[in-house]
C-alpha cells in the first residue's frame, strides 16, 4: 500500500478494534502488499486490512471459519470479537488471532505434507462456489499476452512463458480428481506455532488437483503426501512456476527482488521444458 494509504488503513483497525472494546496502544506492521497485515498490542489481535472493495474478505472469513469449526490446521479468527467483516473508511478489517512463531522459521517439508493432508480432508466437506484453478491459470496467460502490462518481457520469454501456461493448464485441468484447495499454500501461507503448522489466506481458493496445491509446497513435501501422482505433481510444479512468474513481470509487480526472480525462474522453466 502506499504511505498515505498505510496510515489510513491502520487508523481503520485501531477504531474498529477499540470500538469493539479492546484495548490497543502500539502497532507493529507485519505485511505490507495489498492487504496490511498488524498486531495490535495490548490485546493481541492480528488485524487484516483491505480496500473496500475487496470483498474476497467475507469469503475468506466464512471458509476460515468452517475449517476451524471442523478442527482443520488453520488460524483461528479472534474468538473475542464477532466473526465477521468489519467496514471503515473505505477499508474491510478481518480480526484474527495473533500466534507466536515457534521453532524453525519454516515448517518441514514432512510437517507441510501432512498438515495440508488434513486440511484437504476438511474442504472436501466444504460445498463452496470457487473458480477452477485453470482461471487463474487463464489471469496469467491473459498478463502474458498484454505487452502493455508486461513491457519488459522478451519476445522469446513471452512465447516460452504463454506455451508453458497454455500447454500445461491443459494438461493437468484433463487429469481429473479435483476437489476444493487452499489455492496457494506456500510457505509463507503455514505459520509454525505450538498448535502445529496453520494455514492462512484462503482468498485463493479454487478447485482442481491436490497436487496443484502441493505444487506450491517444499518440493520434499511431495513425498510425504499420500496416493500423489507425481507425473502431475511434476508438471503442476512448472505450471505453478509460469504463472508466478508471469506475475513478476507485471509492471505494477512490487514484490522484493521480483524482476531478479522473475529472470531466474525463466531460466528454470527454460531448463524443465528442454527450450
Amino acid at each position: 500500500m502506499r504511505v498515505s494509504e498505510v496510515r489510513r488503513a491502520t487508523a481503520a483497525a485501531v477504531s474498529t478494534v477499540s470500538s469493539l472494546g479492546l484495548a490497543v496502544d502500539d502497532v507493529v506492521v507485519l505485511h505490507d502488499s495489498n492487504k496490511l497485515t498488524l498486531r495490535l498490542l495490548p490485546c493481541d489481535v492480528l488485524a487484516r486490512v483491505a480496500p473496500v472493495e475487496d470483498q474476497v474478505a467475507r469469503f475468506e472469513v466464512g471458509v476460515a471459519r468452517r475449517l476451524a469449526e471442523s478442527g482443520c490446521p488453520v488460524a483461528a479468527l479472534d474468538p473475542r470479537v464477532e466473526p465477521r467483516v468489519h467496514e471503515r473508511d473505505g477499508f474491510v478489517v478481518t480480526l484474527w488471532t495473533y500466534y507466536e512463531s515457534v521453532g524453525p522459521r519454516e515448517v518441514s517439508p514432512a510437517d507441510h505434507a501432512g498438515a495440508l493432508e488434513r486440511l484437504h480432508a476438511g474442504m472436501r466437506t466444504l460445498d463452496v462456489p470457487v473458480p477452477r484453478f485453470t482461471d487463474r491459470v487463464a489471469q496469467a496467460r491473459r498478463l502474458v499476452a498484454d505487452r502493455d502490462r508486461t513491457p519488459a518481457l522478451a519476445e522469446a520469454d513471452r512465447e516460452l512463458l504463454g506455451d508453458t501456461l497454455r500447454s500445461l493448464g491443459r494438461v493437468v485441468g484433463e487429469c481429473g480428481g479435483e476437489q476444493l484447495l487452499h489455492g496457494e499454500p506456500h510457505p509463507g501461507n503455514v505459520l509454525a506455532t505450538r498448535n502445529g503448522p496453520l494455514f492462512i489466506d484462503f482468498e485463493t481458493c479454487c478447485r482442481g488437483p491436490v497436487e496443484f496445491d502441493l505444487a506450491h509446497a517444499p518440493e520434499e513435501a511431495g513425498e510425504h503426501y499420500p496416493g500423489v501422482d507425481q507425473d502431475v505433481l511434476r508438471e503442476c510444479r512448472v505450471l505453478v512456476l509460469a504463472m508466478v512468474t508471469a506475475w513478476r513481470w507485471d509492471r505494477c509487480d512490487q514484490f522484493p527482488d521480483g524482476r531478479r526472480l522473475g529472470t531466474e525462474w525463466l531460466g528454470r522453466i527454460r531448463a524443465a521444458r528442454g527450450r
